[in-house]
């Protein structure tokens, strides 16, 4: 092979695997240092503000929290003030479902407002971050889009999810990235309960389906 041909080659490779990587879905879950409430440890709850040892002990008791809405009433229910809730939802969160996400759990993320209810809406179904950032971020810029994507996920489709995808998801493991792809391929809900739960339980079951998806 001559040197021209040999460059062809390795620049069609490069563009190949370039093409390949952009349309991966990243992680479901955004990444960032807002801790998912549901699988947060003990200690890191005791640690982030207001949160005293009975509010942890009563947290804990109730999880896991369908949705933030849920949190919200019991962390309201132990006489926290919104400014201290805003607080908390800084380091801690339950994770909003982009495709599905009602106008309540969007405006319990910190400064999302009513502009983010609207743009969350308008270009659902999202199927990818780089769709995120390319439409969120023409409204307030990279940095606030990177900031809210902490709070929210984009359910992965337990047919064709990879490895990452499923790590993504709060508390999944290793464990899940192989019954995860052990019974595809996944038709219904009621199979997804029956095959998982016989290895974690209903309760989180029923945690892990928020973040899926049969398609």
């Amino acid at each position: 092979m001559n040197r021209h041909l040999w460059l062809q080659t390795v620049s069609i490779a490069a563009i190949s695997v370039a093409v390949s990587i952009g349309s991966v879905v990243y992680g479901q879950v955004g990444k960032g240092t807002i801790v998912d409430t549901n699988t947060a440890a003990e200690s890191d709850l005791l640690a982030m503000p207001h949160m005293t040892p009975a509010i942890v002990k009563g947290l804990l008791e109730k999880r896991p929290f369908a949705s933030i809405v849920d949190l919200n009433v019991f962390l309201t229910s132990q006489s926290l003030t919104p400014a201290q809730l805003t607080e908390i939802y800084g380091k801690t969160f339950v994770h909003v479902n982009l495709n599905t996400g009602t106008p309540e759990e969007i405006l319990l993320i910190p400064g999302a407002g009513k502009r983010m209810v609207r743009e969350f809406d308008e270009y659902r179904p999202w199927k990818t971050w780089a769709q995120f950032d390319k439409e969120i971020g023409k409204y307030v810029g990279q940095a606030e889009t990177d900031r809210l994507k902490q709070y929210v996920f984009i359910p992965v489709n337990l047919n064709t999810a990879n490895d990452e995808d499923i790590l993504s998801i709060p508390g999944a493991g290793q464990r899940m990235v192989r019954e995860f792809k052990e019974y595809r391929p996944w038709k219904t809900k009621e199979q997804f309960d029956k095959e998982i739960g016989k290895y974690v339980g209903a309760k989180e079951t029923t945690r892990l389906w928020r973040y899926v998806v049969i398609q």
